[in-house]
């Protein structure tokens, strides 16, 4: 299975966009899935429903600090490289989306309110906005990870 197969097939059953970027490279990260899931677990929705930063880029920026970022016992490099990586994601995603804030990829949509969670689903959103943007931060991250 594909690391967007694997990402899909979590976005699909519910977890949120971050979990599902995430819990994608758990295996490369030597990283626990459970564990995966609940460090992502408030980044859905761009931060909690608030519609910051999109959570498939929040999850991707997860990955590479992980994989690139400054430990204890680090030097300063490992921060330059995590920071060059993330940018190269967010610019990528932007190039491909328009943005990587939430709120203007699903426009005329209050996640906070009931009136913008049924225009969510009415208009399909999950399938139309955020599956691509999760299918792209994934794929992306597999471009930046090489």
């Amino acid at each position: 299975m594909s690391k967007v197969e694997k990402a899909m097939e979590k976005f699909l059953k519910g977890y949120n966009c971050a979990q599902s970027v995430l819990y994608a490279f758990c295996e490369d990260l030597n990283l626990e899935e459970e564990t995966a899931l609940k460090i992502a677990g408030g980044f859905g929705g761009g931060m909690a429903g608030k519609q910051e930063v999109c959570g498939a880029v929040t999850g991707g920026i997860m990955v590479i600090g992980l994989k690139y970022g400054q430990g204890a016992d680090d030097n300063k490099r490992a921060k330059e490289i995590a920071y060059n990586k993330t940018r190269e994601l967010m610019d990528g995603f932007r190039e491909r989306h328009g943005t990587c804030l939430c709120r203007e990829l699903i426009r005329d949509c209050d996640l906070m309110t009931r009136e913008g969670q049924r225009y969510f689903k009415e208009k399909n959103l999950l399938n139309s906005v955020c599956t691509p943007c999760v299918q792209s931060a994934v794929a992306l991250l597999e471009q930046i990870m090489r």
